[in-house]
């Protein structure tokens, strides 16, 4: 999740970055050092690599490219669009993945995500990233207005681990923890006006996880947890409802609904897009069995609704 890595000075460097940069990445006499074409989930990823140095070599860097394509592919059933392009500007003295922008329907491509990989990056930092998953991510969800940005990112957020856990890429143990210090920062503060109007960072990013979290649950609840959140977004993707396409909130949400055959998503927007929401985060780590111990966490199998937890992070088929 950006949250996780990114203060708000940080976010809003990488925004301004995102929009007065972009003429620069899309100019045209950009050199293109080199090229890997991926297939994956029925789709197809054109990696493009930008003249600079790279310590791991570009084999590793699409190779990481592949492998998160793969977690989306296991969330989704499928990659969301048929193509895809992903540009790496290597950078030049430093380590990291870093200042990934993902846009729909750029010059011919669905999708196309622009993201920086330092030339010291190691084999581990690329191990351990999640920003490549979480843009890849972010190619899952149609084109929304502004005032719903916190949909987007906060979908982004929620999805990227979950995916990587499905995929074997990640412990689940590991994104507990991290919800657990992460989504106090999604709560309303005061003077808070829903998140359709509360454009800070922490509502916008964990904000909008929680809701997904929280969805997620309700979805699982109403349907004695047949179905989650992933049937709803598998839908929408299933609809046509990826980054390339302008799409309503109410439509996405009315599309996830059907799937699911409850009424989750629309009726917590109803509540949360205008007004603040507070969630009880203390009873629900104790009903979903997620105790913090020390740094990390441990999993209670009997918890309440421990079964919700594991179908959370369950692979589907």
């Amino acid at each position: 999740m950006i949250s996780k890595k990114l203060g708000m000075a940080a976010v809003v460097a990488v925004v301004l970055l995102a929009v007065a940069g972009r003429a620069f990445q899309f100019r045209r006499d950009m050199k293109i050092v080199s090229s890997r074409n991926i297939p994956v989930g029925g789709a197809t990823i054109q990696v493009d690599f930008a003249e600079g140095p790279l310590d791991l070599g570009v084999e590793a860097v699409a190779d990481h490219v592949r492998d998160a394509a793969r977690a989306v592919t296991v969330y989704y059933g499928r990659f969301p669009v048929a193509r895809a392009r992903v540009l790496i500007l290597p950078a030049e003295g430093k380590d990291g993945v870093f200042r990934g922008t993902t846009w729909g329907d750029m010059r011919g491509w669905p999708g196309l995500t622009r993201i920086s990989v330092g030339e010291k990056t190691t084999a581990k930092e690329l191990a351990d990233d999640w920003m490549m998953t979480h843009e890849l991510v972010h190619m899952a969800f149609p084109n929304l207005p502004d005032a719903h940005h916190w949909m987007e990112e906060g979908l982004a957020s929620y999805v990227e681990p979950i995916a990587r856990v499905q995929a074997g890429q990640l412990a689940a143990k590991t994104i507990w923890s991290d919800m657990m210090d992460g989504m106090p920062k999604g709560e309303p503060a005061a003077g808070d006006e829903g998140l359709d109007r509360t454009h800070t960072w922490g509502r916008t990013y964990w904000g909008g996880a929680l809701f997904c979290l929280m969805a997620d649950i309700e979805i699982r609840k109403e349907t004695k947890n047949r179905k989650g959140l992933q049937d709803a977004l598998r839908a929408i993707v299933e609809a046509g409802g990826t980054i390339d396409q302008d799409w309503s909130i109410t439509r996405a949400f009315e599309v996830g609904d059907k799937a699911t055959g409850t009424h989750v998503l629309s009726e917590m927007y109803a509540k949360w897009g205008n007004a603040p929401v507070q969630v009880d985060l203390d009873a629900l780590w104790k009903e979903l069995g997620v105790r913090r111990v020390g740094e990390g966490v441990e999993l209670e199998e009997k918890a309440p609704l421990a079964n919700v937890r594991e179908g959370i992070t369950k692979a589907r088929l």
